[in-house]
């Protein structure tokens, strides 16, 4: 069976508490949530927590498909509302598998991409996230209440779910966002999904922007270097590491992406100044790092 066929896990919690960060999470069904699925810390600090919302890869309803990364986001102290119905987990690869091999590093311009079937999930959806979070955390007696600080909230998303994130970047109650293996395509042909995104629109975007690639060999490589090209009015980044479209996903622990998209959320959300210095300033931990690449633009001198 396909793992957008999967039934939905029944509610209550889906796997054991894991993650790097000081509350180790799970991902969690809900009876009230049916088109989403919930990461959380397993035992809830005494404080509201930031509110990240997620898009699938191929805008599926699957939103175990990034259940490792997003666990160990969540263990750093984030609530996550990922699109889809709670389904599509993978086993964790341990291997580090090479990438693919690139026909060129500097393409042009970004290739039109295949046609695809409609998507399954939607930008509209994943910003209804943040009004259910905002019931959830003031119902009495629910598990979250009090637990959601919905005036810090993060948009973030891979491939087609990075341009769900890159649309709804656009809301003003989004304070971050981060695409990973995406970016905006030319329109040449038929639609490659229900994103009704355009370059242009990127200039609606009005919070710090990263975006985390997978190397030349990542089909959305172009895209997300294009966009970083165009974007001029807010501080955005362009970091990639050479694993391909894929990402690291299924690493244990959401591998590289996830420590990185983990300190790009710490920074923006939380203001944390370790979490600065792997961005900021000229020999950021990200940059002195060999098997990555970092652009910037409109970097604060002092964050």
């Amino acid at each position: 069976m396909a793992e957008d066929e999967q039934a939905p896990a029944p509610p209550g919690p889906i796997g054991d508490p894991t993650g790097h960060g000081a509350w180790p999470a799970i991902a969690e069904s809900r009876a009230d949530a049916p088109g989403f699925t919930i990461y959380r810390p397993a035992r809830l600090p005494d404080r509201p927590l930031p509110l990240v919302l997620w898009g699938n890869g191929g805008c599926r309803d699957a939103g175990l498909s990034a259940a490792h990364f997003l666990r160990e986001v969540a263990s750093h102290g984030y609530i996550v509302i990922a699109n889809g119905a709670p389904r599509g987990e993978q086993p964790v690869d341990p291997g580090l598998p090479e990438p693919e091999a690139a026909e060129t590093s500097e393409p042009q311009s970004p290739p039109p991409p295949p046609p695809m079937g409609p998507d399954e999930t939607s930008t509209a959806q994943m910003l209804a996230g943040i009004d259910w979070a905002m019931a959830a955390n003031t119902r009495a007696g629910d598990s979250l209440e009090g637990h959601v600080d919905t005036d810090r909230v993060a948009v973030m998303g891979h491939s087609c779910g990075g341009l769900q994130a890159l649309q709804a970047g656009a809301d003003p109650r989004v304070d971050a966002v981060v695409a990973l293996a995406s970016g905006v395509y030319v329109q040449t042909g038929p639609a490659r999904s229900g994103v009704n995104i355009a370059k242009a629109d990127l200039a609606r975007l009005h919070t710090p922007v990263a975006y985390i690639l997978g190397g030349p060999s990542d089909i959305a490589y172009p895209n997300g270097m294009d966009d970083f090209q165009r974007i001029e009015h807010v501080p955005v980044m362009a970091a990639s590491l050479d694993v391909g479209h894929g990402g690291t996903f299924n690493r244990p622990a959401g591998g590289e992406w996830a420590l990185v998209g983990t300190a790009w959320l710490d920074w923006q959300l939380k203001q944390d100044a370790a979490a600065a210095q792997f961005f900021t300033g000229p020999d950021c931990r990200l940059c002195v790092l060999p098997e990555w690449t970092i652009r910037r633009k409109n970097f604060p001198e002092n964050p």
